[in-house]
């Protein structure tokens, strides 16, 4: 027997019932879960990452739970049901679509002998969200700001990723740095704002805030460096540190192995098995 999506909305209300459920799933809410949702994003992502295609399958199917968790407490309090996620979601996406679905149905194709250029298919679909966004702008009150060509992009994203959001709708609206070789410039002029703001602190003249701003200025040059050199900064962060970790785990092998204790080995005796590793790492 193979279970369905059908299967596991019925295991979800079970869980759920007030009266024969599981104590801990009956009292969560759409905010106690926001925390397991990221976790079990991560997770995939981490799967992906070590390309482990046997966990990556469990792990979707947690990240699947947390899509009928949260629709079955819509359910319950009168919002949404998945059935009506799920409907959105088709509309939506056949809506954006319209170089696959050329009549805004389903079952509607496109003629394979006249596919639109990638670049329609990019203004396409920008224009269509920008429609959405100010569809969702004038069904709110009356006294909402006027809208912003940075609206939409979600406060609860990483900082980092939502750093690259912001910078690419800022970029397709004109402010934009015309080339890398400027990007390059502002990262060192950041670089030294953020020592002497480091510096102020440190001599009683400057805040930590201060040093917190001049720091966060840096890593958003990095992420525009990034987006310039098409790196996904996110990916790229992460990479470094699985290196570092593989590096570090290393030199503790590496120190057992010759009956040595970490903690009581200098700095320089670190480094230089350190420095020993990364040779490794390049002749492999």
């Amino acid at each position: 027997m193979t279970y369905t999506i059908d299967d596991l909305k019925v295991l979800m209300a079970r869980l759920r019932d007030p009266e024969t459920g599981c104590p801990w799933d009956t009292k969560q809410t759409f905010r106690s879960i926001v925390p397991h949702t990221l976790e079990e994003a991560h997770e995939v992502a981490d799967a992906i990452e070590r390309e482990d295609y046997g966990n990556l399958e469990d792990e979707l199917g947690d990240l699947l739970f947390q899509v009928i968790f949260y629709s079955q407490i819509g359910a319950e309090e009168g919002h949404f049901g998945f059935d009506s996620v799920v409907d959105n979601l088709v509309r939506k996406l056949v809506r954006r679509h319209p170089h696959v679905f050329p009549q805004g149905t389903l079952e509607s194709r496109i003629d394979p002998d006249n596919r639109p250029s990638e670049t329609w298919i990019k203004e396409s679909w920008e224009r269509i969200k920008a429609e959405e966004r100010a569809q969702e702008q004038k069904s709110d009150s009356a006294d909402t700001p006027s809208p912003s060509r940075l609206d939409g992009i979600a406060r609860a994203l990483p900082a980092m990723v939502r750093a690259e959001k912001l910078q690419k709708r800022a970029a397709r609206h004109g402010f934009d740095w015309p080339n890398i070789e400027p990007v390059f410039d502002k990262l060192h002029e950041e670089i030294d704002e953020l020592k002497e703001a480091w510096q102020a602190a440190e001599a009683g003249l400057g805040n930590r805030d201060a040093v917190e701003d001049e720091l966060g200025d840096v890593l958003f040059v990095c992420v525009n460096l990034a987006r310039f050199m098409k790196v996904n900064p996110e990916q790229a962060i992460g990479r470094t540190n699985h290196k570092f970790e593989a590096r570090f785990k290393a030199i503790e092998e590496t120190l057992d192995k010759e009956g040595r204790s970490f903690d009581g080995e200098s700095l320089e005796a670190l480094d230089a098995v350190w420095q020993s590793v990364k040779g490794v790492e390049k002749k492999t």
